[in-house]
């Protein structure tokens, strides 16, 4: 493995370790071993002179900008021709080598680099002018923050966000409708003011053009690209081709399209050859040394059954066209994401009508026309998931999109009930955000109890897309073992605001009955060591609410409630604060120590700081970063045993 791979694979390592450190609280290597790899990375940037993008060695900031500088371009972005005939390629290449490689479908940035180190990224924007969007790129996969390279360097590459991670961020999103597609999604957080926004959603930057770079005379494009990727850049896959191989390399690109996991949207051909590339100049719309494939889309003919109207987490009633199945790209689809009010009025959709679709970049069904145009299609004035009055809205930029006006509508909780089945409230297993969208827009879910009730609605699940049998009854059985749960965690489920999960075990550790709860007031729970009086206002709020506590009883008739072992707050470490750190051998894992804990009346903090009693650590002497922090304030740092003879003693 070269020295390269081997960062970015210490990098991995050690962002998973760190991941499941903080989100999870699981340990899947010592401090010890982190530290170790920590050093070997560190010790290879130095000999190397690369510090990749997102290293963990590197502390870069999230300074918010108040706005985006404009810069103008050294030269003007042109954008190359295009064709979607693979005969129109090999005659374009001629007797000249190529390099072909993945049009990838993002937004286009120029970076540069002064002394090893990026001085400015800038997005292409009209072609003349861009924005400086330097302060997000730091924090983009695939762009190192210093490369061994002293002269000064400009490079071009795309700027992506895979098909998983815009899933994720669209499952997530609070308000507003959804992105369409991760090139929208990607243009809105490379241009956002907060670079935090940058990091949290994945924003990987592949090279495919080396523009400049002093003293490096290496004339072949695509050996300039594998350059780029020994000074730490990710770069756009290609392969070099002639006029002879090019049938066989689109249809090897073609037939990786499915699972290629970043946006693409066809192919780009480039002269090898870089000085005869430039020297053929220029029209006054486009550079002569590339051209552009597009795909030709596959296209069917089918008939507009209906069109449903999907609830989702935004609120938003989103149109969803059913037509008859057909085969398209090797599969067969049978719906197609409409998006809002002004497509499907744009459209003119109609039942009945004959449409044709196909797959925007080989991937999502989408309508490409209506070639019947009846526009008899009425926009529901009933909600179909409540039955409540709907409302068309228009944005901004006059865009129209379909909302129910109901308050207590389904479809505006989508996020509560995401919220009720995730792991540490009712623990739902393989209840996703698409999952409950679907059941809520089917009719299926509009309480809490409801989820309890789902098999009174079998044909319909079953009937959902990406269901069946087996996938309805291991739903079935993560709901039925959700029954058997701690009352702390139905207080945690039913969200009220900010009564987070520690604070719910703590209420539930002095009242242990779901019947007391509902009754409790302001002066009961500010009693209760951790609770002050912003939370017990939303508590009481809370259960003030009729229809909240009538949905509470319903939940808590379904459920077997278990009691928790009582917190033991006359003991010897109650009231403690103490941080876990390293591997434990005397209980299972950091977690079970944890619990025990909290059980016995103290509290266990993530990090460590002048509250910290104690630094819990079975390799006192090492050289982590908490055993530091901990010996620079004074907190005592103690070993499993030490711990054990601590709670003895002091009992």
């Amino acid at each position: 493995m070269d020295k390269l791979a081997r960062m970015r694979e210490l990098n991995a390592l050690l962002d998973k370790a760190s991941a499941a450190y903080y989100n999870t609280g699981e340990e899947i290597m010592s401090d010890h071993e982190y530290d170790a790899l920590y050093d070997e990375l560190e010790a290879l940037e130095k000999e190397t002179g690369i510090v990749l993008s997102g290293s963990r060695t590197q502390k870069v900031g999230f300074e918010p900008a108040s706005s985006l500088k404009k810069v103008r371009h050294e030269s003007k972005m042109l954008s190359l021709d295009k064709t979607k005939s693979v005969d129109e390629l090999v005659s374009w290449l001629g007797d000249r080598k190529g390099f072909l490689s993945w049009k990838l479908d993002g937004l286009t940035l120029v970076l540069t680099y002064e002394n090893g180190v990026l001085v400015q990224a800038v997005t292409r924007g009209n072609g003349e002018v861009g924005e400086d969007i330097t302060a997000n790129a730091l924090h983009m996969k695939g762009i190192p923050a210093r490369i061994p390279f002293a002269g000064r360097l400009v490079v071009r590459g795309e700027s992506l966000i895979t098909y998983k991670d815009f899933e994720k961020v669209n499952s997530t999103a609070e308000e507003g409708a959804k992105y369409k597609n991760p090139r929208n999604l990607c243009a809105g957080t490379v241009r956002n003011l907060d670079p935090r926004v940058t990091a949290e959603r994945g924003v990987n930057f592949f090279a495919f053009n080396l523009v400049s770079a002093d003293g490096v005379d290496e004339n072949s494009f695509a050996a300039r690209l594998e350059w780029l990727g020994k000074m730490g850049f990710q770069t756009v896959y290609g392969v070099i081709t002639d006029s002879a191989g090019i049938r066989e390399a689109v249809e090897k690109f073609e037939g990786m399209i499915a699972e290629n996991e970043f946006p693409s949207d066809g192919l780009v051909l480039m002269l090898d050859d870089v000085a005869y590339g430039l020297s053929l100049g220029e029209t006054s719309h486009a550079p002569r040394n590339g051209i552009a494939f597009k795909w030709r889309d596959e296209t069917a003919d089918t008939k507009l059954i209906r069109v449903e109207w999907s609830a989702s987490r935004t609120g938003l009633l989103n149109p969803v066209a059913v037509f008859e199945p057909v085969e398209l790209e090797g599969t067969t689809v049978s719906r197609a994401l409409v998006h809002n009010v002004s497509i499907v009025k744009q459209l003119r959709l109609g039942e009945g009508d004959t449409v044709s679709v196909y797959k925007a970049n080989m991937i999502i069904p989408q309508i490409l026309e209506n070639k019947t145009a009846s526009g008899r299609l009425e926009i529901p004035e009933k909600c179909p998931v409540c039955g409540g009055k709907t409302e068309i809205k228009s944005s901004e930029d006059g865009v129209e999109t379909l909302v129910c006006t109901e308050p207590s509508c389904a479809a505006k909780h989508i996020g509560k009930f995401e919220h009720f089945v995730q792991r540490d409230a009712m623990n739902i297993v393989g209840m996703s955000t698409a999952t409950i969208e679907a059941l809520v827009s089917e009719g299926c879910i509009s309480s809490y109890r409801d989820f309890y009730h789902l098999s009174a609605h079998k044909d319909k699940v079953t009937a959902l897309e990406g269901f069946g049998e087996k996938s309805y009854a291991k739903l079935i059985e993560a709901i039925e073992a959700s029954r058997h749960t701690e009352l702390s965690r139905v207080l945690y489920a039913i969200g009220i605001p900010n009564i987070g999960r520690a604070a719910s075990r703590l209420i539930c550790a002095v009242y242990r009955t779901a019947e007391e709860l509902p009754g409790l007031t302001a002066e009961q729970l500010t009693a209760i060591d951790g609770i002050g009086e912003v939370l017990a206002g939303e508590y009481v709020r809370f259960f003030s609410d009729e229809a909240s506590l009538r949905e509470y009883r319903e939940l808590v008739a379904e459920l077997d409630i278990v009691q928790a072992a009582e917190v033991d707050t006359e003991s010897g470490i109650a009231g403690k604060t103490f941080v876990i750190t390293g591997s434990v051998t005397m209980w299972k894992n950091r977690n079970e120590l944890k619990s025990f804990i909290e059980q016995n009346g103290g509290k266990v903090a993530s990090s460590v700081s002048a509250k910290t009693d104690y630094l819990i650590n079975n390799d006192p002497a090492s050289g982590s970063t908490k055993n530091k922090t901990a010996k620079s304030l004074g907190v005592s740092i103690i070993t499993e045993e030490e711990f054990r003879s601590l709670l003895n003693n002091m009992g």
